[in-house]
């Protein structure tokens, strides 16, 4: 039998949902940057591949931005930072917290979304049905209502419409030039907009 020369021992290769991920996570800095009008050769070299291992992963450049809106909009970073804010604290301190983490996510968001649109690209949707909002807001809306729920004998209305009207406020600041401060959007809506006295 024929024995082979020792030759320089490769890399072990990486599965294919790791590399896919690892190729969003280079391309979705890129993409925020230059949008659509991003090259898949940018990408790649960012990744540290060759563009033909890119394509064997994604069949083109529409399926990749659609990857990496797929991933922005996924909230599991922003359900884990909502899950680490302790109960111990104040509530208004929980909610500053929690709108610091979901303001950060619908920036990031906004910005893909933003580059993508102000170069013309479709973020890979052209054949996709439009995102369910109200369901891929629902995990959110359960996490902000746990952190109503110790106060709940005292709220005026239950946790779950609490949150909900939270969440609605959130997505209004990030349409908002001026991004209000997460402090100024839990003390209206704890509080309101009246003064002590206008509420008399």
């Amino acid at each position: 039998m024929t024995e082979t020369a020792p030759g320089r021992r490769r890399a072990p290769s990486m599965d294919a949902d790791r590399r896919r991920e690892m190729i969003v996570r280079a391309a979705l800095p890129l993409v925020v940057e230059h949008g659509g009008a991003v090259t898949t050769r940018r990408i790649a070299r960012a990744a540290g591949i060759g563009e033909g291992t890119l394509f064997r992963v994604f069949a083109d450049k529409d399926a990749l931005l659609a990857a990496c809106v797929a991933e922005a909009l996924r909230p599991e970073p922003a359900l884990d930072r909502l899950a680490a804010i302790s109960l111990a604290q104040p509530l208004p301190d929980r909610l500053v917290e929690a709108a610091a983490a979901l303001g950060a996510h619908l920036d990031r968001l906004g910005a893909l979304l933003g580059a993508l649109h102000a170069t013309g690209g479709r973020a890979g949707t052209r054949d996709a049905a439009p995102p369910d909002r109200a369901a891929g807001t629902l995990p959110v809306r359960r996490a902000l209502a746990e952190l109503f729920e110790p106060e709940r004998e005292v709220l005026r209305l239950p946790p779950e419409r609490l949150a909900a009207l939270f969440l609605g406020l959130l997505f209004a600041r990030a349409g908002d030039e001026q991004h209000p401060d997460p402090a100024e959007l839990v003390d209206l809506l704890l509080h309101g907009a009246l003064t002590p006295e206008g509420r008399t």
